[in-house]
């Protein structure tokens, strides 16, 4: 990683410049730069030489990103200007400003969108076998085996819900499928509106055999059947659920409500009771938008609204599915030429002896452990396993965000309490769109003796970290994972994740620590390695920059080098921005939204920044500073939890560990360098705040980064390890 990147030097007189680093136009709102960056997810879909159910999953992800997005966001800009309060964006823009220009944003992508599932990716699939039809393409025939499938299959799940002076409006669930019918008695002239949801059980496309003697759905070979939307079939045999009326007209709807208040944590004396407060009040939280598709009946649509206290700039009219996720439905089919090539994680190789003890494993040295690439279970869950089964372990603690159903990690805790030894497991219960599942986790986890505490009040925890303490002789040991990413197996496959093993006693003596603020009411402001926040991390952070700046302004070499997911926090900008001006060279790979606008002159002249997005979720926080060394493998690393976002830094319990061993920091060096060297699922960010999609430049050598991209150069330098292992 050459600190010669072609990034200008600084000038004399950079810094003795007086400029305004709080100007708005440095910045760009935190809202406005989530959605496009969403439009670079909805860029994948749109890729002609990305294989074609890879197109169809980026479709259903832009949509499952713009539900939260609503749920999240919108409701709170909603909100604020309810309550009064017009505090600009970063960027100057007011609220009203920003949900106006939200609203155009999505409007404009919705519509892509459509164009490039009805236009490109639907006539695609329907050239490779794969149709997905309407009820018009098909015969008298097929349309009488879908309605003999309806009544059977279909009719006796259905729950019509009148209104009228008996019966009241119904309450629509959060993203559920509906049909708004206007109903008529026969001969008269009323009209009646009726809500007809489409259950969550049945399947959102059903797969119609060819072959007219075999049972719909086309189980046994879907790979041979079309594939027909059920709220068309639904909507084909109204007159068998509203028997006796006339249909006059139907609107497919779809509602999204707010996704509830974040509380501060102490509104109750008990966590579980705000938890479950809270999640009642999701349930029935204000409607924030409302989606049906263009041509809607004028009427229906007035009537939603009405009911729904909505305004016309809520109603999003799409093309296409009113629930692209319907389409993951397609993912099921056995067609592997449709996809990308499978990837199975590779054990790393110093764990791939299952018979060997890991904690002398992690005793000679550090396991780094990269997933997908490296596999999670082989790694992280063996490490937690171990620990459960093995009669030297006295303790184990462990942070749970977000993990799976099926948690392996559960099970791995609940073993070791059952076997005597002292567990304990902070459950963030307020992991946004997890409440419901991490409090069965909780009272799980409690019923067979793990103590289980909730966190620090008025804080979240976030931090991933998981502390085992052994008996070795005389002597306790403690050992630790820290990671980048949460404790669930099935994201692990899905996410590009960094996590350490270690036994140093630096970094799991701040663990004990860490685990004693989180689980009792230690307040420790003397962490020996570990970066925590609130308490520790942000001046460090603050620290390491300025003293980058210093060092450039010494003449000696000064870089930064990040990644993660998101940069917004106005301080770390404004601190970045006057590393920028005194010569430090800053790179970084930002996923999601960054609020800094780089390569501005005179302030952000030597930021460069970059988003890669691709087959993997990229979610790893690494960070790199120079500290005066020219060889990046020197210098101070660091992996963890937390984004440069205040709510990382001032609202949550993070860690960050720094990584000193030396093949670790020679793997952390090589995803930095392929991420730099990217052409092809990377995206530069330009001075105006906009993006410009990189492409590979002619001559290239096929297997270079440039050319291959993050991923599947990684997958590569995995597949090579194993290759070129000791057998």
């Amino acid at each position: 990683m050459s600190t010669h990147t072609g990034i200008n030097s600084p000038r004399p007189d950079d810094t003795s410049v007086n400029i305004d680093l709080d100007d708005p136009s440095l910045y760009v709102g935190r809202d406005i730069a989530w959605l496009e960056f969403n439009r670079r997810v909805l860029a994948e879909a749109q890729r002609d030489e990305l294989q074609l159910l890879e197109r169809v999953k980026f479709l259903a992800i832009f949509t499952s990103n713009l539900d939260e997005f609503f749920m999240k966001r919108i409701a709170l800009l909603k909100r604020r200007v309810a309550a009064g309060i017009e505090s600009p964006a970063l960027d100057g823009m007011s609220i009203r400003a920003q949900l106006e220009r939200a609203r155009a944003l999505i409007l404009e992508m919705q519509h892509q969108q459509a164009v490039c599932w009805q236009d490109h990716v639907r006539p695609a699939l329907a050239r490779e076998g794969v149709r997905v039809v309407e009820l018009d393409e098909l015969d008298e025939r097929e349309l009488a085996r879908l309605d003999e499938w309806f009544l059977a299959s279909v009719f006796p799940i259905l729950t019509p819900l009148a209104v009228d002076q008996g019966h009241r409006f119904p309450f629509i669930s959060n993203l559920s499928e509906s049909l708004g019918v206007l109903v008529s008695p026969k001969g008269q002239d009323e009209r009646l509106f009726a809500r007809l949801k489409v259950p969550d059980t049945i399947q959102r496309l059903v797969a119609l055999p060819r072959d007219p003697t075999k049972p719909i759905p086309a189980t046994d070979d879907p790979t041979d059947a079309r594939f027909v939307p059920v709220d068309q079939v639904i909507r084909r045999n109204l007159h068998e659920v509203f028997q006796g009326m006339d249909i006059v007209e139907v609107a497919p709807f779809r509602v999204t409500r707010a996704s509830g208040v974040e509380q501060d944590g102490d509104e109750f004396e008990d966590l579980l009771e705000t938890v479950e407060a809270e999640l009642r009040h999701r349930r029935f939280a204000e409607p924030v938008r409302l989606e049906l598709q263009p041509g809607a009946s004028p009427r229906i649509t007035e009537f939603l609204l009405d009911e729904l206290e909505l305004e016309a700039a809520d109603v999003y009219e799409r093309s296409g599915p009113l629930e692209y996720a319907d389409l993951l439905e397609l993912l099921s089919i056995d067609r592997p030429d449709l996809r990308e090539r499978s990837w199975i994680p590779v054990v790393p190789a110093r764990l791939r002896n299952e018979e060997a003890d890991i904690f002398s494993i992690i005793r000679e040295r550090d396991v780094f452990v990269h997933n997908p690439y490296d596999s999670f279970t082989a790694s992280v869950e063996r490490f937690v396993e171990a620990a459960a089964d093995d009669p030297n372990v006295l303790a184990i603690k462990q942070t749970l965000y977000r993990t799976s159903r099926d948690s392996p990690f559960i099970e791995s805790l609940i073993r070791a309490a059952e076997e005597g030894k002292q567990v304990a497991c902070l459950v963030e219960l307020r992991a946004r769109f997890d409440e419901d599942k991490n409090l069965r986790f909780a009272r799980q986890l409690e019923k067979h003796g793990v103590h289980v505490a909730y966190g620090v009040v008025g804080l979240k925890t976030h931090c991933k970290c998981s502390l085992v303490v052994r008996q070795e002789g005389r002597e306790l040991r403690t050992y630790a994972h820290v990671g980048t990413g949460n404790y669930h197996p099935h994201t692990a496959q899905l996410y590009t994740d960094c996590g350490v093993l270690t036994c140093d006693p630096d970094i799991t003596n701040d663990a004990v620590d860490l685990f004693n603020y989180l689980t009792g009411r230690s307040v420790n402001e003397g962490y020996r390695a570990l970066l925590v926040a609130p308490n520790t991390m942000r001046p460090r952070f603050i620290e390491l920059i300025e003293r980058e700046a210093e060092h450039a302004r010494a003449g000696k070499p000064a870089r930064i080098h990040v990644k993660m997911n998101q940069l917004q926090d106005p301080q770390i900008i404004r601190s970045l921005f006057e590393a920028s001006r005194a010569g430090v060279e800053i790179r970084a790979i930002v996923r999601g939204f960054c609020c800094l606008k780089p390569g501005v002159e005179g302030v952000s002249e030597n930021i460069r920044v970059r988003s890669v997005i691709g087959r993997f979720l990229e979610h790893s926080r690494i960070f790199h500073f120079a500290a005066g060394s020219d060889d990046p493998l020197e210098g101070e690393w660091y992996i963890g939890s937390a984004d440069w976002m205040n709510r990382n830094l001032d609202g949550r319990v993070e860690s960050i560990a720094p990584v000193n061993d030396a093949e670790a920091r020679r793997r952390l060096l090589r995803i930095m360098e392929v991420g730099f060297a990217d052409q092809k699922c990377a995206w530069q960010m330009q001075p105006d705040g906009s993006y410009t999609r990189l492409v590979p430049q002619p001559g290239l050598p096929e297997d270079s980064p440039a050319k291959l991209g993050t991923f599947e150069t990684l997958i590569n330098d995995a597949a090579t390890s194993v290759a070129t292992a000791p057998h």
